[in-house]
């Protein structure tokens, strides 16, 4: 479904990314893990248009989007969840996912898809009318996958979900991942510290270490693998 060749990405003089190779199939969970500053939030943001890539290709369905803005890029059926969640604070939780469904039109499946968000996370039902700003981390967290679900998603791109979130919510959270791929069908590429937790819900599994792919194979492989566990799995 995504298909990445030789991804080079610069912040000015700085090289974050240098020569990525990484293919997600169609219905799949694939995890990025890997140290802080291995590149995984940049191949997520270059993937989704919020940097320009220096060169390479990126095949989305077949179709190049390396060179569309980013709400091009959504249009095409592929949602970035970023780090930090970024929900509008001010917003309450159900105008939050109303911004979502910006590019639906039939109301029926906004309505209908809005419901099977509630009913994912009962949570954000509990709170639909309060403001997005008040919520704990793990319940904004819920809100930014909830929304991303409003703009009809076949592709969802999650970045460090459980980042600051009280493990029980992690927990739960990573069960609605899991149920999301399974009922929805979609495909998920999952950027997460937690790398035991990654490499226990996907399938495949690639670790970066600056700004390449160290190793990659089936998640259960790599989580048996002794460098993967002295390095990522605190063995």
């Amino acid at each position: 479904m995504l298909t990445v060749e030789n991804l080079h990405v610069s912040y000015g003089a700085i090289k974050a990314l240098h020569g990525v190779n990484l293919e997600v199939p169609e219905g799949s969970i694939v995890t990025l893990i890997g140290a802080n500053g291995a590149g995984k939030s940049t191949t997520l943001r270059a993937l989704s248009g919020l940097v320009k890539t220096a060169a390479g290709s990126v095949k989305y369905k077949g179709r190049e989007i390396s060179k569309l803005s980013p709400n091009k890029i959504v249009e095409t059926g592929l949602c970035h969840v970023p780090e930090g969640r970024m929900v509008f604070a001010n917003l309450t939780v159900l105008e939050n996912l109303k911004m979502g469904a910006y590019l639906q039109r039939d109301k029926k499946w906004i309505a209908s898809q809005t419901d099977y968000v509630f009913g994912l996370f009962p949570r954000l039902k509990e709170r639909e009318g309060q403001a997005a700003g008040t919520l704990s981390g793990g319940e904004q967290q819920m809100l930014a996958i909830g929304r991303a679900l409003l703009s009809k998603p076949d592709f969802l791109m999650l970045d460090e979900p459980s980042l600051g979130i009280a493990p029980l919510l992690v927990k739960s959270i990573f069960e609605r991942i899991v149920e999301i791929n399974r009922e929805q069908g979609l495909t998920v590429l999952l950027v997460e510290q937690n790398a035991n937790l990654a490499l226990d819900v996907s399938s495949y599994a690639y670790v970066l270490e600056t700004g390449k792919v160290l190793l990659e194979g089936p998640s259960a492989r790599l989580k048996a693998d002794p460098k993967v566990q002295e390095c990522y799995l605190g063995a």
